[in-house]
Formats: structure tokens, C-alpha cells, sequence
């Protein structure tokens, strides 16, 4: 009798998988906890966990339903702990015939399975993971012969092609985005809705990676692990948003506060990286929600949502795959610098990069303009090599997968593609941050001040930023405005504000 095996890889935990349809004692699937994959950067305990913990509810969950499974635990004395070498023993002492997987969304992995089936004497074959939207391939065929591949562009697209907060030709509302009206800060006293989390006690789990001597970084309560480990509360957790948070989501989804970790986000980003829910269910309740609810639901809240979750999310997708290998290589603007020690401690005076530095040590989470606009600005106005930004972006939050976290962070953040995926640098003063949230008034640093002791460092090295890249950045009119604050600055000033930024890049560990 000719034996199947199957791989399921930490993010491929997608129960509604054709492959799962029907039970057959010849089909052997595998998952495993691997060093290979805990140890090629530095992860988040908490990323970890959740990874693993998810893993293992799946296992079961293919077991309880009848299904053959092999599952390698971290500390197993069989676990190889490479997938070439554990694959390679799975198949000789099941002695299998035939080798399955789903295409992986990490170059990485796509490299090595490639490697792996050239290297195997069993037949192989491979399936797609039937979650996304969109194919690897679909981002690039849309914008073939483009000059610029825009994201607006490829959304707009999205929504006709998938029927999405469409009447007819013409988008519901008769705008396409609505992003001018998610840009609100909070208001004073306004306290959000606070989050739903979970209570799962994983010191077993915990207490196997420390025995192991896995290096990680962040905190963890193990007695309380707060994020979804399995499907059933990945729905809960959506429905929890949509009741919730959807109403004020695209008001507010820029805002930040001191003590708001989580404000009117859905924080579904791990269960939808790790397939345990899909974009299309994802971005079909909300809008069912929506059409039920449109007393409570204004249509820029829906359209922010779901312009995220098939916007962003598939475009990142699809920019990923059109660019690697060589994506992950470039940094146009040849930054250099290490990144401070503070992002690893949160140990820092300004009052923005403490607070989600702390919130991502604590939970593993940050919402989008906290990593854009207070982590990402501030690496960026630093000259920070992008390797070193990307390693500690795909370490420190659990959602972080290659294909989502490189062009998010390689492209948007640190625009070190020179513009492929962002039109302009999104880099700040202390003005953007102090409009977007209420960091700047509890700073030891001043907002206002561009010079001295306690000078906001995002003032000078904003600037220094512009004069340093000047002429690179004269042919981008989205940048026309402050090169022409900057000229019509005197001498006496821009020595000034460059000699500040200068003393602040020298001393940057002590800021």
C-alpha cells in the first residue's frame, strides 16, 4: 500500500484546506517544532509560543477528526530539528512514497523545500494554500509595463474583481478610500474599549524552549498568554472587534496613547499570518456586519478595514514575491548605523519610542503607526542599516512573517526600495507625533525645541534627514514642501539643527 506524507507548516494551520475534506489512513501529515526555525532570528517569546501553542491545537484538531499525524515536539528525541533532516527520517521509517506540501509564503522556505525535493527519491508535489485572495504571481501580471506598481492601484482593482463594497462599477459611498478620515486622535479622556484577551497557561510550553536554551526576547505571563491559539477564538476574537471596535476602528486606527496597547484595532493579524481564519471571512463578516449595522458603522470605517486586510496585506504579498530575492538585499539610501540599544530594553527618554518599545517587549504587538511612524521614523532618521531594522521587526511582534514584515519594513518604513512600495519617506518631527498622540506631553524632551539639552532628537534629525538626502529627494514632489522650509532656513539655524542631530546620532544609546 503506497503511503502519502503531508506537510503542514507553523502557518499553514488552515482546517478549511481542501487537503482536510476526507479522512485516508495512506495520508501522514507532519508538523514540527524546529530549531531551525526558532533560532534564524531572534523571536519574541511570545511569538514563539503562540506559533507552537497554535501548532499543537491544530494537531489535535486534525486528530480528533480522523486524520494520520506525526507531530515533532521541540524537545523530542527524534526531532532533528531541520526540516530537510527530519523529512528525510519521517519518510524512511514510514516509508513513504509520495511527498506533499503547500507552496510556503517565506522565499526562505520556498528555497529550502525546493532543495529538499531535489534531494528526496520519492515523488513530490505541491498545492497552494488556499487562503489569499491572490496568487503569488497576480500583483505583478496587474501592473506589468508600469512604470510605478501603487498600491491604490492594485486595491481599486481588488475591489472590483472580488465584489467588495461595490454597487456595480462604482464603489459604495462613491469615494474609493476614505484614509483622510482615519487620522484622528484621541480624544482627552476618551478611554477605548478594552481588548479581549485570552487565558492560557503554556509554563509547560515555556519551560521546554527555556530548557532547550532558545534565545528570545520580551516578556511573557505564562499562567496568562493573551493571544488566540486556535480557530474557535480567532472567530471570537473578530466578532469581538466587529461589535466593538468597528465603529470607531477607522476613526482612530492612527491614534496612539500612553497605556492604550491595543485602542480600536482587531489584533487578528497573527490568526490570519497562521491561516487559522481567512482574508475572505475576515473581510466578509465585517462587511456583512456593516450592511446589519450602518447606524452604528459609517462607511469609512468598513472601507479602512477592509482596505488593510485586501489592500495592504495582499499588495505586500504580492510585492514580495515579485521582488525576492534581491528585495531583500537593497537599501538605496545606504544606511549604516547600528540600531540602538534601547529597542532591545525599551530603556530610552523619549516618551514615544519608551511607550511602544515597552507595549512590543510586553505583548508582542504594535499597531501599524506605532511600527511606521514612532520605531520605523525614528530608525530611519538615525540612518539605521535596514538589516539591522528588519531583524528586529520580524523578532519582536508575533504577526511578523517574512512576506508581510520585509516590504513593510525594507520598503514602507525604511524606504530603502527608493520608493517601489512608499511614495514618500514617511519620516516625522516631534509635530506628527505629538498630533497623533498624547506621548509628547509627558516627555522628558521638548516638542517644540529644535536645539539644546532637551531638544526633541525627531526635530533635528528630521531635518538632518532632508539636508543629508537633498538632492535625492528633489525629484519627489511629495517631498517639495519641506526641502523649501529647509532652503529658506538661514545658515546660522541649519548649522545649528545639524550640529544638534549630530550630537544626538553620537550619543544616541543615551537618549
Amino acid at each position: 500500500m503506497s503511503k502519502t506524507l503531508r506537510l503542514i507548516l507553523g502557518d499553514q494551520l488552515n482546517i478549511n484546506h481542501s487537503w482536510f475534506n476526507k479522512t485516508d489512513s495512506t495520508v501522514i501529515y507532519c508538523m514540527m517544532e524546529m530549531r531551525q526555525e526558532t533560532d534564524y532570528t531572534t523571536h519574541h517569546i511570545q511569538k514563539v509560543i503562540g506559533f507552537f501553542s497554535s501548532m499543537r491545537e491544530f494537531a489535535s484538531q486534525l486528530k480528533d477528526g480522523g486524520h494520520e499525524i506525526i507531530y515533532l515536539k521541540l524537545d523530542d528525541h527524534n526531532n532533528k530539528q531541520t526540516l530537510r533532516e527530519n523529512l528525510k527520517s519521517i519518510i524512511e521509517s514510514e516509508q513513504v512514497d509520495l511527498f506533499e506540501y503547500q507552496l510556503p509564503d517565506e522565499y526562505r522556505l520556498d528555497e529550502q523545500l525546493n532543495e529538499i525535493c531535489n534531494f528526496l527519491e520519492v515523488e513530490t508535489r505541491s498545492y497552494d494554500s488556499e487562503h489569499f485572495y491572490t496568487s503569488r504571481k497576480e500583483l505583478s501580471n496587474h501592473f506589468e509595463g508600469k512604470k510605478q506598481w501603487v498600491m491604490e492601484s492594485f486595491y481599486r482593482m481588488m475591489r472590483e474583481n472580488h465584489n467588495v463594497l461595490m454597487q456595480g462599477s462604482k464603489p459604495i459611498g462613491g469615494k474609493w478610500n476614505y484614509d483622510a478620515s482615519n487620522r484622528k486622535r484621541l480624544p482627552q479622556k476618551h478611554k477605548p474599549t478594552l481588548p479581549l484577551v485570552f487565558n492560557h497557561d503554556v509554563s509547560d510550553l515555556l519551560n521546554i524552549i527555556n530548557k532547550a536554551g532558545v534565545k528570545t526576547i520580551g516578556y511573557i505571563d505564562s499562567k496568562h498568554f493573551v493571544w488566540p491559539i486556535n480557530r474557535r477564538e480567532s472567530l471570537d476574537l473578530l466578532d469581538y472587534f466587529l461589535e466593538n471596535c468597528l465603529p470607531l476602528f477607522g476613526d482612530f486606527q492612527d491614534a496612539m496613547a500612553v497605556n492604550e496597547w491595543s485602542v480600536y484595532h482587531s489584533r487578528i493579524s497573527f490568526s490570519l499570518n497562521c491561516k487559522l481564519i481567512s482574508p475572505k471571512e475576515v473581510v466578509d463578516a465585517a462587511i456583512d456586519y456593516y450592511q446589519k449595522n450602518k447606524d452604528k458603522v459609517d462607511i469609512s470605517q468598513i472601507e479602512g478595514f477592509v482596505r488593510q486586510v485586501i489592500g495592504w496585506r495582499e499588495y505586500m504579498r504580492g510585492m514580495y514575491w515579485a521582488k525576492m530575492p534581491e528585495y531583500g538585499k537593497i537599501n538605496e539610501l545606504n544606511n549604516k548605523h547600528k540600531l540602538p540599544k534601547f529597542y532591545w530594553t525599551g530603556n530610552t527618554k523619549m516618551n514615544c519610542l519608551k511607550t511602544a518599545i515597552n507595549q512590543s517587549l510586553a505583548y508582542a504587538y504594535a499597531h501599524h503607526i506605532q511600527r511606521l511612524m514612532i520605531t520605523g521614523n525614528f530608525a530611519l532618521l538615525a540612518s539605521v542599516d535596514p538589516d539591522e531594522v528588519e531583524s528586529w521587526y520580524l523578532g519582536i511582534y508575533i504577526d511578523a512573517i517574512e512576506w508581510v514584515e520585509m516590504p513593510n519594513t525594507r520598503g514602507m518604513s525604511q524606504y530603502a526600495d527608493g520608493g517601489l512600495i512608499a511614495t514618500k519617506p514617511y519620516i516625522s518631527s516631534a509635530n506628527y507625533i505629538d498630533k497623533m498622540s498624547n506621548y509628547c506631553g509627558s516627555c522628558y524632551y521638548d516638542k517644540k525645541q529644535k536645539t539644546g539639552n532637551k531638544s526633541c532628537p525627531f526635530n533635528s534629525l528630521y531635518w538632518n534627514f532632508i539636508s543629508r538626502h537633498e538632492e535625492y529627494l528633489s525629484s519627489n514632489p511629495r517631498m517639495g514642501m519641506m526641502l523649501n522650509l529647509w532652503r529658506k532656513m538661514d545658515g546660522e539655524q541649519q548649522s545649528n539643527i545639524l550640529e544638534q542631530a549630530e550630537f544626538y546620532l553620537n550619543h544616541i544609546n543615551d537618549l
